[in-house]
C-alpha cells in the first residue's frame, strides 16, 4: 500500500508539473503572438505617419504608394474639401489590420501684411496708441494723426508702407462655392449615430451629413463631419459643443460664453456675444451680394483663431456691409472685409479692407483706427492660415489632427 500511494503521489506531481509547464508554454505563445501584434501595430502607425509626411511633401498630389517589402504593409491617401479646409485621409493596412488618420492641412502662413487698405477714399489716420508690425499697403504712405479723445497719440511702426490699388486682392473662389452648395447626405437628426445621449458623431472617412436644425441649438454635442443648416437663423447656446462642424444659415448667433470650433457661413449676419471663443481653425464668414445690409458683430472679450470674412458687396454698397469688433478681444488670424471695418481689438495677423471707420458717442470717422495693435510677428512660423487667396505657396503642414 505504501508503494502504491508513493507511485500515485508521483503521478500527481508529474501531472501538476506537466500542467504548469503546458500553461507556461501557452502563456509564452500568447505573449509571442501579442508581441507580434503590437510590433505590427507599431509598424502600421509608423507607416501611417510616414504616409502623412509623404503626402505633405508631395503637395497632397495623388501618387501610388509602393508596398513595404519586409512587412507587406500597403497604404493610400486622399484629399477632400471640407468647407474651406483641405482634409488629408490616410490608410495603412496589412491583412486584416488597418490604421487610419485624418488631418486638416494647408500652407504655412508667409503673409507679412499688417494692413491692406484699398485706395478708394481718404488716407488712413490714427488716434491714441496704435502699433503696426508688418507691411502696409495704403492710399498714402503717410499715416495722419487724428485728434479725437484728447489724449496722447503714438504710432509704432515696424515694416514698410506702399501705395495700394483701388481693389482688394480677389478672394479664394472656395468661399463662394460654400454658398452655392456643399456635397452632403441630407438626413434627419434621428438617423445620426449616437455613441451616447446628446452626442452626435460622424467620422471624416464617412460622407458629410447635412442636418436641418431648429433656430435654437442647445444642450447637444456635434463632433466631426456635419453641416448644420437652417433656412432662417441659428442661435447656438453656450451649453452646446460644436467641434469641427460647419454652420450655414442666413443669420447665426453665438451666445455669450460659447466655446467651440466651427466654420460659420451666413448671408445676412453673424454675431458673437461677449466672451465667445472660437478655436483654431474657425471661420466666420458673411457673403452678401444683395442690396440688403449685412454685418459681422463681435462683442467684448471674444477670441477667434482662424479668419473673419465679409465679401460679395459691390463698391457702391460699402456703407451697408460692415465688420464690428469690440474691445478686449483677439483675432489670431486674418480679416477680409469688402465693406467697412470697425476695430477695437488686437489682431495677430493681416487685415484686408475697403474702408476703416472709428465711432465715438458723438461722431464717426472714416479710415481711422484708434488704440489697437495689428501684429504679424506674433503669428508663429508654424501657423497655417485659412486660405483667403488662391495663391500657390511652397510648403504644406498640418493644421489639426481630427482622427
Amino acid at each position: 500500500m505504501v508503494k502504491a500511494n508513493s507511485l500515485l503521489y508521483a503521478i500527481y506531481i508529474c501531472l501538476i508539473v506537466s500542467i504548469i509547464c503546458g500553461a507556461l508554454l501557452y502563456l509564452a505563445n500568447l505573449y509571442g503572438q501579442l508581441n507580434l501584434h503590437y510590433n505590427l501595430r507599431e509598424e502600421l502607425y509608423i507607416h501611417n505617419q510616414s504616409l502623412v509626411n509623404f503626402a505633405l511633401g508631395n503637395k497632397t498630389e495623388s501618387e501610388e504608394i509602393p508596398v513595404e517589402e519586409n512587412s507587406g504593409i500597403e497604404g493610400a491617401y486622399s484629399i477632400k474639401q471640407y468647407g474651406l479646409l483641405k482634409l488629408l485621409l490616410t490608410n495603412s493596412w496589412v491583412k486584416n489590420d488597418t490604421v487610419v488618420s485624418a488631418h486638416f492641412v494647408g500652407y504655412f502662413a508667409t503673409d507679412k501684411t499688417a494692413i491692406h487698405l484699398a485706395n478708394l477714399s481718404k488716407p488712413l489716420s490714427y488716434s491714441g496708441i496704435v502699433k503696426l508690425f508688418g507691411d502696409n499697403q495704403l492710399p498714402s504712405t503717410f499715416i495722419e494723426t487724428a485728434y479725437i479723445n484728447n489724449k496722447p497719440n503714438q504710432l509704432i511702426l515696424e515694416g514698410k508702407n506702399s501705395i495700394s490699388e483701388t481693389r482688394l486682392p480677389e478672394i479664394n473662389p472656395n468661399f463662394k462655392k460654400i454658398f452655392e452648395g456643399i456635397k452632403a447626405e441630407k438626413i434627419g437628426l434621428s438617423e445620426v449615430d449616437k455613441p451616447r445621449d446628446s452626442l452626435y458623431y460622424n467620422s471624416f472617412f464617412n460622407e458629410t451629413k447635412e442636418i436641418q436644425v431648429n433656430s435654437i441649438v442647445s444642450n447637444v454635442i456635434f463632433k466631426g463631419n456635419f453641416v448644420l443648416r437652417s433656412k432662417d437663423s441659428i442661435r447656438v447656446r453656450k451649453n452646446t459643443v460644436l467641434e469641427d462642424v460647419i454652420l450655414i444659415a442666413p443669420k447665426i448667433t453665438f451666445e455669450e460664453g460659447f466655446k467651440g470650433t466651427v466654420q460659420a457661413f451666413a448671408s445676412k449676419g453673424i454675431e458673437l456675444e461677449q466672451k465667445v471663443t472660437l478655436n483654431y481653425p474657425s471661420v466666420v464668414c458673411v457673403y452678401n451680394e444683395s442690396a440688403e445690409e449685412s454685418k459681422i458683430k463681435i462683442k467684448k472679450e471674444s477670441k477667434i483663431t482662424g479668419a473673419i470674412v465679409l465679401f460679395g458687396s459691390p463698391l457702391e454698397m460699402i456703407d451697408k456691409n460692415s465688420i464690428e469688433i469690440e474691445e478686449e478681444g483677439l483675432v489670431f488670424g486674418d480679416i477680409y472685409c469688402s465693406g467697412k471695418l470697425f476695430l477695437k481689438s488686437k489682431v495677430y495677423g493681416s487685415i484686408y479692407t475697403n474702408q476703416f471707420f472709428h465711432r465715438t458717442q458723438s461722431s464717426s470717422y472714416d479710415n481711422t483706427i484708434a488704440d489697437i495693435e495689428i501684429n504679424t510677428t506674433k503669428r508663429p512660423g508654424y501657423f497655417i492660415a485659412i486660405p483667403l487667396f488662391n495663391t500657390k505657396k511652397t510648403e504644406y503642414g498640418i493644421l489639426k489632427k481630427v482622427l
